[in-house]
Formats: structure tokens, C-alpha cells, sequence
């Protein structure tokens, strides 16, 4: 009877929601929203095709394209899945591509081109047409929604700014997940310009995600020059080391890292614009998502009780609780904001904050590279600095004192 009475008052937006947070809600919204048909569907991408489902309504109302992310599912993914029949039950025809890069953990580049091709036969099926890009399939999504101006609406959930920091937050971080560092290096092999070691970073990544122990010294032995400046970059752990893998890699590689960081893109996004990441995410600091949001002059969702791919668990959310109290009044500023992974607040890791520190102590530079953050040295390139405050946090914050300022970009 609730559920009824929440259809007549509120009508199409809180069917979705209350199916969306409870599917079992389905059966009863079911005669309030429109029948789907799903089938399977080719789109014209070059001198091939890229394989999709279309979740088609009744009675359409526009088309929404979703991407995915690494996820060897692909468009069968069941939470994507899930959702694309409730959109279609709802009046969007919805279109779900298998990009085969991001189902087997890569990026080579030419994502960003599916995706638009993809975008066009949306265009051609119903309009106005929306995009929303998961994950890693966000930063594709974003660039191609910069390519086709009429896209009414370009949404990014758990998504990406710059591939860099992202980086930089799955090597240096205080405690890395190993899975995501496993799961990078199948990411970047597809950025290795020599196809062999190509090849051989793939195969090292499959063994390593497979079991994270297991001895390949042997494959790595046979990688050439190319494949061993990407695997250093995947095992380093140093901060400070950083830089310089990152600028050892192949002119090839680096210029894909700026080719598929979605960051310089988003002023051009011309329709409504919807940024959210779970606050826990370990695989993608949620201040990518605040940066794509500042870059696209919107503000961006950032849920407490999500991590990277849904929501956390009862435990997890009790877990979650005492961390951030345990963090509270480590920042000056703004203590009741939300906590980057280290216990800064957002506004503390955003609007220059300059934080003593030395080597690797959490306090400073290094710290705040493993909290998702960007910094410059103390007063940086004036050019450079988008905040406006400069204001010295103490340096007894980590119980040392001494050491370099860092102004948080």
C-alpha cells in the first residue's frame, strides 16, 4: 500500500528511485511503468561493428547510452543490465555496447571513437540522447559526449579526471588494494607501443589478478624496454618516484594518458552534466569525481554509503563511521566536510591549504598524492593556482614538526 501510494503521489521519478534501491519493488511498480523488449543489436564502427543491447520501451521518450567499465561482464554486467531495463520500463530507450577493451582491463584509445559511433546510433533510434559512463568507462563517455554537442545530459559515476593521479593513487597509497594495481597494469599494457611486450604486460596482468602472489619474474625477464617502463610504474610505491617513471614511459603512452583524462574536456560539455562516486571508493579517489565536476562548473554527488561499485555493507558502514570520527579535527577547516582516504577534508584538500611535511610522513606531499590530491611546490606557478586561500596548517598535525610546505592544487 506504501509503495502504491508513493506511485500515485510522486508518480515516475519515485517509481525508478524505490526500484532502484529495491528491486523487489519491480513487482509491484510493474503496472505503472511501460513493458520493455530487449534484443541484441550491431553499431556501425568503421569497417566492423561493435556489439550492444537495446532495451527498447513502448513508447520512448529519448535514448540513453551506458558505458561501462572493467568489468568482464561487459554490457551483461547484472547491475548495468538491471538498469538499463528499468530506464526502458521508464521511457528511455536504452543502448549498452560490449566494449571488449574495458571488458578484458584495457584502454588502447580507441574507445572514445566507439563510443561516439555508438552515440550516433543512439541518435538515430530516439532523441534527445543522454550518456552515462561507469567506472572506467566514464572517461571515454565524457570525451565522446564532448564531441557531439546536442548530448542533453553526460553523467559519470565512480569515473576519472586525469589518468595520472589515478595512478598515483593505486601505487602510493598508505594501503594499496592489490587487485587494483593488478588491474592497472592491464589497463596501461594497452598503452605499450611494442606489441610483444604488449602482449607479455597482459599475460602478467592475468596471472597476478588470478593470484596476486604468483611468481612471474620469468615473463617479466623477456619484456623489453617499452614493457619494463610501464611494469616499473605499476610496482612502484614511491611518491616521489613518480614523476619520473611517468616520464619514462614511451612518448606513445604518455600521450594516451592525456588523450583519455576526460579533465580538459568538460568545459566543452554543452547539456546537463551529473557527477557521483562513493566516498569509500579504493580502485578511484572520489576527488576525481569533485575535479570533473569543478571542470564542467557543476558540484559533484559524493555518497557516504557507496563504494566503488555500490553500496557498502551494514558492517562496512559501521566501519566506515568510526574511521571518520577516529580522522575528525585532523584539518582545521571545515571538519564537518567529508574526509579524503587520509583524513583531509574535501574543502582542506581543495581551496590551497599549504601542509607541512617531509619525505614520506603522511602530512605532507607524498600524503596528500595517496589522499587522490594534486599539489605544487610551496607557492607553485601562479598560472597554476585555481584556489584562492594560502593559509599554513600546523605541522604538529602528525605529532613531527618541521619540514617543506606543499599548497594542494
Amino acid at each position: 500500500m506504501v509503495v502504491v501510494a508513493l506511485v500515485v503521489r510522486f508518480g515516475s521519478a519515485a517509481t525508478f528511485s524505490l526500484v532502484l534501491a529495491l528491486p523487489a519493488a519491480g513487482r509491484v511498480t510493474a503496472p505503472f511503468v511501460q513493458s520493455t523488449k530487449a534484443e541484441q543489436t550491431a553499431i556501425p564502427f568503421g569497417a566492423s561493428t561493435v556489439a550492444a543491447d537495446l532495451y527498447r520501451p513502448a513508447h520512448p521518450r529519448g535514448a540513453i547510452l551506458l558505458v561501462h567499465g572493467l568489468s568482464p561482464a561487459g554490457r551483461r554486467q547484472p547491475d548495468l543490465a538491471r538498469l538499463a531495463e528499468l530506464l526502458a520500463r521508464h521511457g528511455q530507450l536504452a543502448l549498452v555496447p560490449q566494449f571488449e577493451g574495458l571488458a578484458a582491463f584495457r584502454l588502447d584509445g580507441t574507445e572514445v571513437s566507439a563510443v561516439v559511433a555508438a552515440l550516433d546510433h543512439a541518435a538515430r533510434l530516439a532523441s534527445p540522447v543522454a550518456i552515462a559512463g561507469f567506472s572506467f568507462g566514464a572517461g571515454p563517455a565524457l570525451l565522446a559526449a564532448a564531441e557531439r554537442p546536442r548530448i542533453r545530459l553526460a553523467g559519470s559515476f565512480g569515473g576519472y579526471a586525469d589518468l595520472r593521479s589515478v595512478i598515483a593513487f593505486v601505487t602510493t597509497s598508505a594501503a594499496p588494494e592489490p587487485y587494483n594495481r593488478w588491474k592497472l597494469l592491464q589497463l596501461l599494457a594497452g598503452f605499450a607501443e611494442n606489441p610483444v611486450d604488449r602482449s607479455r604486460l597482459d599475460a602478467i596482468g592475468q596471472v597476478k589478478l588470478a593470484d596476486p602472489s604468483a611468481d612471474t619474474t620469468q615473463m617479466e625477464a623477456m619484456l623489453g624496454a617499452d614493457g619494463r617502463s610501464v611494469l616499473a610504474l605499476v610496482y612502484n610505491r614511491r611518491p616521489d618516484a613518480l614523476d619520473g617513471l611517468l616520464a619514462r614511459l614511451s612518448p606513445g603512452a604518455r600521450a594516451a594518458l592525456d588523450r583519455l583524462s576526460p579533465l580538459p574536456a568538460m568545459a566543452r560539455l554543452r547539456g546537463r552534466v551529473l557527477i557521483a562516486h562513493g566516498r569509500a571508493d579504493i580502485s578511484i579517489p572520489y576527488t576525481e569525481s569533485v575535479r570533473l565536476a569543478e571542470g564542467a562548473r557543476t558540484r559533484a554527488v559524493i555518497l557516504s554509503t557507496f563504494h566503488h561499485t555500490g553500496p557498502l555493507s551494514p558492517l562496512e558502514l559501521v566501519r566506515a563511521g568510526r574511521v571518520e570520527a577516529a580522522r575528525a579535527g585532523r584539518c582545521p577547516a571545515e571538519r564537518r566536510e567529508p574526509l579524503t582516504p587520509l583524513g583531509y577534508t574535501v574543502r582542506c584538500a581543495r581551496e590551497g591549504w599549504t601542509v607541512a611535511g617531509r619525505g614520506n610522513a603522511a602530512g605532507g606531499k607524498s600524503g596528500l598524492r595517496r589522499a587522490g590530491c594534486w599539489v605544487t611546490p610551496r607557492g607553485g606557478n601562479p598560472t597554476d593556482q585555481c584556489h584562492r586561500k594560502e593559509t599554513a596548517v600546523s605541522s604538529s598535525l602528525r605529532g613531527w614538526r618541521g619540514g617543506k610546505g606543499e599548497t594542494v592544487r
